[in-house]
């Protein structure tokens, strides 16, 4: 079998991990070694934090809902509450866009969950 040079394989591989951790801090942008492990750590966490986003997202709707519908006088868990009673299907996505670019749609869908 005939013997194989890494010369090439190994700096294209090295060459891609340190584009990867461009703008890390000290030699974990330098270093093959430490840039290695930092590329790993960064990947791992972006992956996880995908998944976070969509929590941290609903997180902001419900407080964003919530706020808007105190104005009205009615809590947030009261206002699902009425809603999802009258049969009004309105994803909370939707409800916080509401309740931030169009607050007139928003009260009148206040106004038919209170009522319920």
């Amino acid at each position: 079998m005939p013997r194989v040079k890494r010369g090439v394989t190994a700096r294209r591989r090295h060459k891609k991990v340190l584009l990867l951790t461009k703008g890390h801090r000290a030699g974990n942008h330098s270093l093959y070694k430490s840039a290695n492990e930092s590329m790993m750590h960064s990947l791992r966490y972006a992956y996880i934090h995908r998944r976070d986003r969509k929590g941290d997202m609903r997180k902001l709707w419900i407080t964003r809902i919530n706020a808007a519908s105190r104005a009205y006088g009615i809590t947030y868990s009261r206002l699902m509450k009425g809603l999802k009673a009258s049969g009004i299907e309105v994803n909370r996505k939707m409800l916080a866009d509401m309740a931030v670019n169009e607050p007139e749609s928003f009260a009148k869908l206040v106004k038919l969950g209170q009522t319920s």
